[in-house]
């Protein structure tokens, strides 16, 4: 008789493997045999990274350096990341909220998004240095064309009358995505960015499955999540209102508005419109950090 390995297996294949030793038993005795060895159901538990690399912070520190010089010098330097999409309806939504006992709001049972309804795709920027932020919510598509807009409208709103004098911008972000190191139409409005405003764009992107080391997502991200915990999101009013509400004891201040704009995914950057913008790799890991320089002088808006 093969013997049986018993972890990481269901007691429905467990079963299997006996009566095809010849056994007659159900999952239901293997179950109560399994819990008589000292067995039970347990989840996955993130606990193993694989080998340290010698220089995994590295690009920590270097990240580090950039904002803190950057903020010495009164510049601005922001976290941008895009959060959950939030399908939208009656839906629940997790955590609890009050109301007259045993009197529970009722929602849809179901999930199923809803066409007319749509979606809400928030997308925020945190002020590292003022603990404040700034969040677009859109209804489309969540791309690179999206994320600089969602930058570019919170500048014109809130940044540059902040940094009236600023000559550069640094943006941490992760490296996937909207905001992915590889995304050849991220570059090309950043470098529309840069033209209208001036401003030297110097980004950092976090390594790959390190995005939990980005500081919006525990300094501003969660503080929305925790504002709007039991209360289904039905309107994309709602939404805007939740997370425009969202303050904290420690002084975050968030600000957000709906962005009704159109971004329709697929968008080619051709080599021609890559080659076009001014972009200077750093020394180090020059992938991940560069800076992009305005082709031009900005206009006197500086919209």
């Amino acid at each position: 008789m093969t013997p049986l390995r018993w972890t990481c297996k269901s007691t429905r294949t467990l079963a299997a493997e006996l009566q095809r030793q010849g056994f007659q038993v159900g999952r239901t005795k293997v179950a109560e045999l399994l819990k008589r060895k000292g067995y039970s159901l347990q989840a996955n538990r993130k606990t193993r990274e694989g080998q340290q690399h010698p220089d995994r912070n590295a690009p920590f520190e270097h990240i580090n350096r950039r904002v803190m010089a950057c903020q010495r010098r009164g510049q601005p330097a922001i976290s941008v990341d895009t959060k959950k999409k939030e399908v939208l309806g009656n839906r629940k939504n997790p955590g609890r909220t009050y109301c007259r006992k045993g009197k529970p709001r009722e929602v849809d049972t179901h999930d199923f998004p809803d066409e007319q309804l749509g979606k809400a795709i928030p997308y925020g920027v945190y002020d590292l240095a003022n603990n404040d932020a700034w969040v677009s919510v859109g209804i489309d598509h969540d791309t690179a064309e999206f994320a600089v807009a969602s930058i570019t409208e919170g500048w014109k709103r809130m940044g540059r009358k902040r940094y009236a004098r600023a000559k550069r911008l640094v943006i941490t972000g992760d490296s996937g995505g909207s905001n992915g190191a590889r995304n050849r139409l991220g570059k090309v409005e950043l470098q529309r960015f840069a033209n209208r405003t001036g401003l030297i764009v110097e980004v950092c992107h976090f390594p790959p499955g390190t995005s939990k080391w980005n500081k919006i997502e525990h300094r501003l991200f969660c503080h929305i999540t925790r504002n709007w915990q039991g209360i289904p999101l039905e309107t994309h009013e709602i939404v805007v209102n939740l997370i425009g509400g969202t303050r904290t004891t420690q002084g975050l201040e968030v600000h957000a508005w709906l962005d009704e704009r159109e971004y329709p995914k697929g968008r080619k950057v051709t080599d021609a419109e890559l080659a076009e913008v001014r972009i200077r790799r750093n020394q180090f890991q020059g992938e991940w950090n560069y800076e992009i320089h305005p082709q031009n002088k900005p206009s006197k808006s500086g919209s």
